[in-house]
């Protein structure tokens, strides 16, 4: 059984992508959340090794989401994935508690190595 992995993201065309370029890794897609909220509510149920979490998406953005599974799941691991990858919100995903930040557009290279490094912490 490989590492578990929830992919918290707005766009469906997102997830397929990421359920694409994993497959055959060892990373398991076990849930897919369309926004913060949903996340927030589904981690402690999945119980996910790993989170690719979207930053800009309606309700509760992407950080909100982090921050909040962060503070009840501290050992949780979230690697944020969005298009914004300025240096102040790198930063801010890094101050929240993320192991890792990918910009959009990815690769498959780009996102296995995120994730494997986001778990080695």
């Amino acid at each position: 059984m490989g590492k578990r992995l929830m992919i918290v993201d707005d766009s469906c065309a997102i997830e397929l992508q990421i359920r694409q370029l994993l497959e055959g890794t060892e990373f398991d897609v076990v849930g897919y959340c369309p926004d913060g909220e949903t996340a927030i509510e589904r981690y402690a149920k999945l119980k996910p090794d790993l989170v690719t979490m979207d930053i800009i998406m309606p309700g509760i953005d992407g950080l909100e989401a982090a921050q909040a599974i962060l503070e009840e799941h501290p050992n949780a691991r979230i690697v944020m994935i969005s298009s914004l990858a300025y240096d102040g919100t790198i930063h801010e995903a890094e101050a929240i508690g993320a192991k890792g930040f990918l910009a959009k557009p990815f690769s498959e290279e780009d996102l296995i190595d995120t994730l494997r490094s986001a778990l080695k912490d």
